[in-house]
């Protein structure tokens, strides 16, 4: 059986389904790309969707449609989404086994070099 790219923490479920409901308007469900940004060269980006892209794949857990970027899907392949609150910051987090090492302001991560999509 092949490895699900994302799985949802029902805190993460229960956030998503909450922002989901408070936007303005409809939407399909969120969608998880990758980008280069910060001090270790990736971070995650969380958007909503209006219309799915054909191309994304799509995972559906707890209720909650999530679409991953295919550009991202190496990056995050095993991942879980949760949703934290402490007492100084509260949002989604990836719970990511791909991860290599993380910036020290959590703001981005990277990958070992033999995950890099580049060599594939």
């Amino acid at each position: 059986m092949a490895m699900q790219v994302l799985s949802l923490t029902n805190a993460a479920a229960d956030r998503v389904k909450a922002l989901l409901a408070q936007r303005d308007k409809p939407a399909a469900g969120l969608r998880v790309s990758v980008d280069s940004k910060g001090c270790s060269g990736l971070a995650y980006v969380v958007d909503y969707v209006d219309e799915p892209n054909p191309a994304d794949d799509m995972v559906e857990d707890k209720g909650v449609k999530i679409f991953v970027d295919p550009k991202a899907v190496l990056y995050l392949l095993g991942s879980e989404m949760d949703y934290v609150e402490d007492k100084f910051s509260a949002g989604l987090v990836f719970k990511n086994p791909n991860e290599a090492g993380r910036c020290g302001c959590g703001e981005s991560f990277h990958v070992a070099d033999d995950k890099s999509p580049a060599t594939h």
